[in-house]
């Protein structure tokens, strides 16, 4: 190696150090300006797959800092998934129920899609307001506030009456822009790919 290379690498490595060292101080400043300490209010949407995923990666995660959880999922109900069968492992921890009667194309009857959004409504009210439950995961409530089977004011009013440490996870595409605006995080997601588009159907693991 040149005497010239090893200056170039020396010079590489001070450089990264500095910016690394420049990334930290902005960090560091920023984590010192976050000094409100409450429950969030978090929003998966959009077209692209992965909303409910990371729904139940962050109720895992809080499983595991021992919190008291629920779950209310609107739309689905028809079939099993893995995320059911693995969080109904914890039934002391965490209270899990499936609302839903499947997808709406399936069920073709409004009637009965407003009868099950509003008893699952019911449930999810009922932990909203329940300081024994530190994390709330409403799967496909969106879905069910863009079809108009759940009124927007009533959901917005449990999610700020609610109690104050308690975090909130909504998910389903079409979030009205009522929701995101109360939301404290909202994600959406994109789609890029979707093995589906290209004749595969869904895996167990990764869809079911």
């Amino acid at each position: 190696m040149s005497r010239g290379s090893g200056r170039r690498g020396v010079d590489e490595d001070a450089h990264y150090r500095e910016r690394a060292q420049r990334k930290k101080e902005l960090v560091d400043r920023r984590i010192a300006r976050a000094t409100i300490d409450r429950g969030v209010v978090v929003v998966n949407t959009g077209n692209g797959k992965g909303k409910s995923s990371s729904g139940f990666g962050m109720l895992a995660r809080s499983l595991g800092h021992g919190f008291r959880c629920g779950v209310v999922q609107f739309i689905k109900g028809s079939f099993s998934t893995g995320e059911e069968a693995f969080f109904r492992r914890f039934p002391d921890e965490c209270d899990y129920r499936v609302m839903g009667e499947g997808f709406t194309w399936e069920t073709q009857d409004r009637t009965r899609d407003i009868a099950a959004a509003e008893a699952a409504w019911g449930v999810a009210a009922r932990m909203l307001a329940d300081p024994d439950y530190d994390f709330v995961l409403l799967d496909e409530l969106n879905i069910a506030l863009t079809k108009d089977y759940i009124a927007l004011d009533q959901v917005l009013a449990a999610l700020a009456a609610r109690p104050e440490f308690q975090h909130v996870v909504v998910t389903g595409r079409g979030a009205p822009e009522g929701l995101i605006e109360a939301a404290d995080t909202v994600t959406e997601m994109r789609v890029v790919k979707h093995a589906f588009k290209a004749g595969i159907k869904a895996q167990h693991g990764i869809e079911l």
